[in-house]
């Protein structure tokens, strides 16, 4: 097998996709026992243990017998592959197309991925050409140079990495440095895990960054596409409250689609998790609708903060418990936001947004004002007849984006 094939699996993957396999079969015997028990309690079978949603009896003894086994071949197979990995080939590099599939999961399961260990979580990282970013003195200027005194950082979006900024052969930030006279550097992340989680780890990156920089930090930029404009906001609030130097450094953020008041998309997710939980019998199925990770449901009004999602209101259906962090108002936002209508206003527009994320949220509208962003048009662009994904690799985009990088200069 060549060098290229081996890239798509690392040994490490299958310990980790045990893990997983495992971990789904232990989630299902627990849904699936939940159901059971509340049936029997309707019909009056007394031999539920009423505690945690457990059968008693000979079904009980099925139920953990299945557990048990389970978590038993995998210890046994995880024991078996940690040995066996050094006798296979290195980790390499990782592929393109691992790296996508990698994003997917952690966006999908990261907070779980983190939570047990699995070695697909993704742990933050900044990155410059496709491989991380040593944060010391020395390595950055290894790295960079050429490194001018403005650094822009690119932030990607749900279920994605740092390779998505590359789209239809197009890739902002390096058309940014070839045009501007900046630096890019990219993030990546896992993007199941609380925003407010990633916002605190990006705060930190971000002021090794500037004190690792080869030279003095004029001015700094961040870059947001969908989710990462949120993560973006949250560093902000987070260094602003922990009294880090890098937001004086701060001259822009550019938010691309970004929802910054949330996306009906999760808010649905949240009302049929609300519906299933209506009767002690569907009650348990809701886990199934719950398979989201911490990132996604954070996505339901644009949680930026603990205390958002931490608010004992925070999981109810129509609850919207963020509160306000405005914008330093030392700084230069960018909203950009595009639609799949023709128009402002029509059908499309009005039902779709851009596919995922209604206009009115990309450009921080609000009734209340207190959450609303108030950006002066000027510092708003709209395009449309194009989806969420066209912010990656338009043209147009990317021309009004080099204007306004231009203008911070």
């Amino acid at each position: 097998m060549n060098d290229a094939a081996l890239s798509h699996l690392r040994p490490s993957d299958l310990r980790a996709l045990t893990q997983l396999i495992s971990d789904a079969v232990v989630g299902g015997t627990d849904v699936a026992e939940a159901v059971h028990a509340a049936i029997a309690e309707r019909v009056g079978i007394r031999w539920i243990e009423r505690d945690a949603e457990r059968m008693g009896g000979i079904s009980g003894l099925v139920y953990r017998s299945i557990r048990g086994i389970t978590n038993g071949v995998a210890r046994v197979s995880d024991r078996v592959l940690h040995r066996t990995e050094p006798l296979l080939n290195g980790e390499g590099n990782s592929s393109r197309e691992r790296d996508a599939v990698i994003a997917i999961l952690n966006g999908v399961l990261g907070d779980h991925l983190a939570a047990t260990g699995n070695p697909l979580a993704l742990s933050m990282q900044l990155r410059r050409g496709g491989q991380p970013l040593v944060l010391h003195p020395n390595r950055v200027a290894e790295a960079l140079p050429h490194a001018s005194s403005y650094p822009i950082v690119w932030i990607h979006g749900l279920c994605m990495n740092d390779t998505h900024w590359t789209r239809q052969g197009h890739n902002h930030a390096t058309a940014a440095e070839r045009d501007l006279p900046v630096t890019s550097v990219m993030v990546r992340y896992n993007t199941g895990l609380h925003i407010s989680t990633n916002g605190q780890t990006l705060a930190t990156l971000l002021e090794r960054l500037v004190e690792a920089w080869p030279q003095p930090v004029e001015q700094l930029a961040l870059v947001g596409h969908s989710m990462g404009g949120l993560v973006a906001r949250s560093a902000i609030h987070y260094a602003t409250e922990q009294g880090l130097h890098w937001p004086q450094h701060l001259s822009t953020l550019a938010c691309l689609g970004t929802p910054h008041h949330g996306a009906p998309l999760e808010r649905g997710g949240g009302w049929i998790d609300y519906l299933l939980g209506t009767t002690a019998v569907s009650a348990p199925l809701a886990r199934l609708g719950q398979i989201r990770s911490d990132g996604i449901t954070d996505l339901r009004y644009g949680y930026l903060r603990d205390a958002d999602w931490k608010h004992p209101k925070a999981q109810q259906v129509g609850q919207d418990t963020r509160t306000p962090t405005p914008l330093p108002p030392h700084i230069q936002p960018y909203l950009m936001a595009v639609s799949t209508g023709t128009r402002r206003g029509d059908i499309k527009d009005r039902i779709l947004g851009d596919g995922l994320v209604p206009l009115d949220s990309a450009l921080g509208c609000h009734p209340d004002p207190d959450l609303a962003l108030p950006v002066p048009r000027e510092q708003q662009w709209v395009g449309y007849d194009m989806n969420h994904f066209d912010l990656l690799g338009d043209y147009a985009v990317y021309r009004a984006l080099r204007t306004h990088l231009a203008g911070t200069l």
